[in-house]
């Protein structure tokens, strides 16, 4: 079931920051900061997962085992993408139900064409707006908890242009969408217009090196957005610091001077080994 304290924290209009979980450390990692949100980004969970890229590759079954998997590692409620809901009005009902049964908080739906592009990429064309909002229609009355929110996005305002994606955004919100995600929107006054035209909680898609000026949370609140989701930021870091390490190894056959960075204790604790330990203790062979 859904998590009640993300609801509450959007009723009591607290900003929200949200970073990118990806894989199970990430997940814990991220679980044990004190955020009062996280976000499954579709990007690093299909490429840690299947190494490849998000384009339209990664199935409902593929995203639905991670969304449980984080959901049991996880005591922080969690946003999670699932594409365009993985086909028809048929399939966004069957995805709704199915992330709701894994135990997320949120579901975020989009309105590309199949097979869908990652955000912030070229070549995104969007299906029509009536059919788009009539996805959102059926996701809203698709959920059983109350307390389960839907987050719907537009990919319109790279091809359409900002006009069709804030008319967009506000046909999902009278669809039932509780958060409107308006992708790639290109200045600060681009963001501040959609915050001036949409009264829904916004999300705001923080994208290092992508089409969306990356701003300070303050920044954002006063422009009108209640949440900015980091998608990429962990893994970013994580594949940095991997290049870094594994091209010491290879050019000095050691990894002596790296020394032990996170540290190996650290992560036997982060991933739950003393309790393999104290079960293993209470049930050794004899006692």
């Amino acid at each position: 079931m859904a998590k009640p304290a993300l609801k509450a924290a959007f009723a009591a209009k607290k900003f929200i920051v949200a970073p990118g979980i990806f894989d199970g450390i990430s997940a814990r990692v991220a679980d044990a900061m004190g955020f009062d949100c996280l976000y499954m980004t579709g990007f690093g969970t299909v490429a840690s997962h299947l190494g490849v890229p998000d384009a339209g590759i990664g199935t409902y079954t593929d995203m639905v085992s991670r969304v449980a998997t984080f959901a049991r590692i996880c005591q922080t409620p969690f946003i999670a993408d699932a594409d365009t809901g993985y086909g028809g009005l048929l399939n966004v009902r069957h995805t709704v139900l199915g992330y709701e049964a894994a135990g997320v908080s949120g579901i975020q739906l989009e309105d590309q064409e199949m097979p869908k592009k990652c955000g912030h990429t070229p070549g995104r064309r969007v299906i029509p707006a009536e059919e788009a909002a009539l996805k959102i229609r059926v996701a809203a009355e698709a959920r059983i908890d109350p307390n389960f929110l839907i987050v719907a996005r537009t990919d319109a305002r790279t091809t359409l242009g900002l006009d069709e994606a804030i008319k967009r955004g506000k046909m999902f919100a009278e669809a039932g969408a509780d958060i409107i995600f308006i992708e790639s929107p290109e200045s600060e006054a681009e963001m501040a217009a959609i915050g001036k035209a949409i009264d829904k909680p916004l999300l705001a898609n923080m994208v290092e090196g992508g089409r969306t000026p990356v701003l300070p949370a303050e920044t954002l609140k006063a422009l009108g957005y209640a949440i900015a989701i980091y998608p990429g930021t962990g893994f970013l870091a994580a594949a940095q610091a991997l290049e870094k390490c594994y091209a010491h190894l290879k050019q000095h056959g050691d990894s002596i001077a790296l020394g032990e960075a996170y540290g190996f204790q650290r992560m036997t604790e982060l991933m739950g080994f003393p309790e393999v330990w104290e079960f293993e203790k209470k049930w050794a062979q004899g006692e």
